[in-house]
């Protein structure tokens, strides 16, 4: 499970049952309870509309449990997804860094498990980061993780309670890079750490790669060159009552808009959800046309 977001919106309780009225010959599109799906999700709407298909949208459901509850009822139809959570958060499996190995899992099981069709991954990939200024890459020589792990007693690193604590975050990379043994470690509300780095209170935070502020503050993500972290590429998750709708119209017009969805792209897109508060269908509407 990817940690939480500074634009995730948090949802308690049980999965929410969308009305029976909405069922038509419309497309219902889904999305779950952060910017970057929510806009993916507007993006696929605004796509198929441009091909002539009708759309019914059902935004913001909450959780990837309410979402996939949701498809498998039939509430919605398509929904905007991601290949390491797919593969952890709802098939349980353990992770894997080998992006395509993951997302031929995630397809096969998918269609096994629930009847459910997984469309191409985007190139762009919303994993966790660590990420420094341009002057902290120069002076100690950090492009990479491995870099980083060596120079850790050396830096001071902002990051959110959750990152010290999980086995897919410092406890993980301490065990499977070595090193990375901070010269201190602060924890901050999620988002504050970028303000950390940017006050020169910290010099390594943690990011997601597809953030807004990566660009917003010119910082550098770290290659995470040995692989560590799963890779979290966008798929868009279809029932498949409409994968063959007009001989594949549905899912050629998808799979073209996710193979626009690059890390440079993701961020561009959720810069103007995140930053400047534009609405997200405004903001797919132009990337669509």
């Amino acid at each position: 499970m990817k940690l939480s977001r500074a634009r995730a919106i948090a949802l308690v309780g049980s999965a929410i049952v969308l009305p029976q009225c909405a069922k038509s010959d419309a497309i219902r599109i889904g999305s779950k309870n952060f910017s970057e799906n929510i806009t993916v999700a507007e993006i696929y709407a605004a796509g198929l509309e441009q091909r002539g298909f009708r759309v019914d949208r059902h935004m913001n459901l909450g959780s990837v449990q309410i979402a996939m509850a949701a498809i498998q009822r039939g509430d919605i139809q398509v929904y905007p997804e991601y290949t390491g959570t797919a593969l952890i958060d709802v098939l349980h499996l353990p992770p894997m860094r080998n992006p395509k190995a993951v997302f031929s899992v995630v397809k096969s099981e998918f269609q096994k498990r629930f009847g459910l069709t997984v469309l191409q991954p985007s190139p762009g990939n919303d994993s966790q980061g660590l990420a420094v200024t341009g002057a902290v890459a120069k002076k100690y020589n950090v492009r990479t993780l491995s870099q980083c792990a060596h120079a850790a007693p050396q830096l001071r690193l902002a990051t959110v309670p959750e990152f010290v604590a999980r086995a897919d975050a410092l406890p993980g990379l301490q065990k499977f890079y070595g090193g990375f043994t901070f010269k201190s470690v602060r924890t901050f509300d999620i988002g504050l750490q970028y303000e950390a780095l940017a006050r020169g209170d910290a010099d390594v935070a943690t990011v997601f790669t597809t953030d807004a502020q990566i660009d917003v503050k010119h910082l550098v993500v770290l290659e995470d060159d040995r692989h560590f972290w799963p890779p979290y590429n966008v798929v868009a998750i279809v029932r498949p009552e409409v994968v063959s709708l007009k001989r594949g119209a549905v899912v050629s017009t998808i799979d073209r808009l996710t193979g626009r969805l690059t890390d440079t792209a993701l961020r561009r897109l959720n810069f103007e959800v995140d930053i400047n508060k534009r609405d997200p269908a405004d903001v797919a509407s132009e990337f669509v046309h």
